[in-house]
């Protein structure tokens, strides 16, 4: 059996001559919290509706679940929020509950037991019989994720669910997907909010241009791109500062920085400046948040697509 949730080799999607999805290659392992992150029009929720054909992909060599995509009893095990989704104002919460358990044949005796369930796992039982319409957004998102799970799918898709949510709500929602992880559930989460995933996701894949630039573990991005501030007492010698922007090292005024693996790498640096004889007042590592790794591989897409 296979261990990934997700193994695309090729993902094409084109509308006419526009590409909307060039060659995406992903693998999302079984059990995990996956976070496509990326910008509007990145192509994220096109990719999402491809793996699910609600959009008929141009071209993808892949398995959902250990099956080819669109394979009909393998969406069965599928959940799925939508970005903006929209259910009738004239349902209750437990109306949507129970026509999306219909829609996934979930026999009706079962499917009341299981709206009770997760009614209360989202914190919506005391408001399960007023309508959709009287909702906040928050509330609106919690019914839409216990919808998504009412046929007990092994891997659920969320696209933005915390957008136009409050902080109090977000919390709750990354609490939700905390909890799907440990009852087993694959976890897949489109969002352009960079401090949400980082907070919940085992890993990502950053996303521009129908592109996926990089994708790997949180602590593997950001930990590539670590690096140390020097602060010396005075400005760095000229002499000094030569040789460094030689090396290819930032010298702003007193202070360098240093990309590196690890501190035994910054050595050379330090002894270059006690050789100069400029005093050092200050040592740091500065960990790339993902907000900085994001910004970078966004940034180099658009300049290499002009």
């Amino acid at each position: 059996m296979s261990e990934l949730a997700i193994d695309i080799g090729t993902l094409r999607k084109c509308y006419g001559r526009f590409v909307a999805l060039a060659g995406v290659s992903l693998a999302v392992p079984k059990g995990e919290v996956f976070g496509l992150l990326g910008p509007n029009g990145a192509g994220k929720s096109t990719l999402v509706k491809s793996l699910l054909t609600i959009v008929r992909p141009t071209r993808c060599d892949g398995s959902l679940l250990g099956q080819r995509i669109g394979h009909r009893k393998t969406l069965a095990r599928v959940g799925y929020l939508p970005e903006h989704a929209r259910f009738h104002d004239y349902l209750t919460g437990r109306q949507i509950i129970s026509y999306s358990a219909g829609l996934a044949k979930v026999p009706r005796r079962v499917a009341k037991a299981r709206a009770e369930h997760l009614l209360e796992i989202v914190g919506m039982a005391e408001w399960a019989d007023r309508k959709n319409g009287t909702y906040s957004k928050g509330m609106r998102q919690r019914v839409g994720l216990a919808q998504a799970l009412v046929n007990e799918p092994e891997i659920v898709f969320l696209d933005e669910p915390t957008d136009g949510v409050d902080p109090e709500g977000r919390v709750e929602i990354r609490k939700l997907i905390e909890r799907m992880r440990e009852e087993g559930r694959t976890v897949f989460v489109n969002s352009h909010l960079l401090g949400e995933v980082e907070q919940v996701a085992d890993r990502v894949a950053i996303m521009a241009r129908g592109a996926i630039v990089k994708q790997g573990t949180v602590e593997e991005l950001t930990h590539a791109e670590n690096r140390y501030e020097i602060k010396t007492l005075g400005p760095v010698p000229v002499e000094a500062r030569k040789t460094l922007e030689e090396e290819g090292i930032s010298v702003a005024g007193d202070t360098i920085h240093v990309h590196a693996e690890g501190a035994e790498q910054v050595q050379p640096v330090i002894d270059l400046l006690r050789g100069a004889g400029s005093p050092i007042r200050q040592i740091n590592e500065v960990r790339s948040t993902l907000e900085d790794v994001f910004m970078e591989a966004v940034n180099r897409q658009k300049g290499e697509a002009v």
